[in-house]
């Protein structure tokens, strides 16, 4: 049933959620397209997605709104959640493989470390320390047991699910794991680049409580930049893509010495 028979009855604040709901689905929207599937007119769209751009959750061009990210702009953690699903089980299948009982490895907030977490539920890996601090892998993770689990504190942001700020760097700089993996949301020219700087201070400071680093990116992150460099490939041990990668992509990589490893998708059925 059209949601337009009940948009214009609605509250704001419900019409705003089902309207994010839709366009994290879809992952972009017309202004027209909003307004006649709710029943309200333009100009109550036009503030609905002011209101949603506001809170990070979307993001505004001439005659629409979408949910998917830019340069400046990091998508929303239910976006990403639902993104290149495949590609990151890939390449996440593949990083479980340096994961060892006895380790302490950490995890940042991103959707493919994400998929890390959720093998380890089934990994014979333990006993195992995971440090986080990703709502999300802590909420996987909490009741398994052989996983001592950390969970780093912060200021929360919805937006990530995640803590972040100056006391989560700080309880990170009290650390030292073995494996940190993380990923971030371009990489080009010899170089990870992130959107947000309260996000590079905390991928910085987890880079430096590892013995070893690993980055997990899916190919769409390749020949991209965005606003904020975060650290130089080389302080990365080895460098995980899908085999989505392209060929001048993967040049890149090479002319800048990066190690890195092309991890196989499983077979698509015919």
């Amino acid at each position: 049933m059209s949601s337009n028979s009940s948009g214009g009855q609605q509250g704001p604040a419900a019409r705003q959620a089902a309207m994010a709901e839709q366009v994290l689905a879809d992952g972009s929207a017309t202004a027209a397209e909003l307004a006649e599937r709710f029943g309200v007119s333009l100009m109550t769209i036009h503030r609905d997605l002011d209101e949603l751009e506001r809170q990070g959750i979307v993001r505004k061009f001439r005659g629409g709104v979408t949910a998917q990210p830019s340069g400046v702009f990091e998508s929303n953690v239910q976006y990403r959640l639902k993104t290149m699903r495949a590609e990151k089980a890939a390449v996440a299948e593949h990083a479980l493989r340096m994961v060892e009982p006895g380790m302490a490895i950490l995890l940042d907030d991103s959707t493919s470390t994400l998929e890390i977490a959720r093998r380890l539920r089934t990994a014979e890996v333990t006993p195992l320390t995971v440090v986080t601090n990703f709502l999300e892998a802590i909420n996987l993770l909490s009741d398994q047991r052989g996983i001592h689990l950390m969970a780093l504190g912060g200021d929360y942001d919805p937006l990530h699910s995640s803590f972040l700020g100056v006391s989560c760097v700080e309880a990170v700089e009290q650390l030292r794991v073995d494996v940190c993996f993380a990923s971030t949301s371009a990489v080009h020219g010899g170089y990870a680049y992130h959107q947000e700087q309260h996000i590079v201070s905390v991928k910085r400071a987890m880079l430096d409580a590892a013995a070893r680093n690993v980055l997990l990116i899916d190919h769409t992150k390749l020949g991209r930049v965005a606003l904020h460099r975060v650290v130089p490939l080389s302080r990365f041990d080895t460098l995980l893509v899908d085999d989505g990668a392209s060929p001048e992509a993967l040049r890149d990589l090479d002319e800048h010495k990066v190690r890195y490893e092309v991890c196989a998708m499983p077979a698509r059925e015919p």
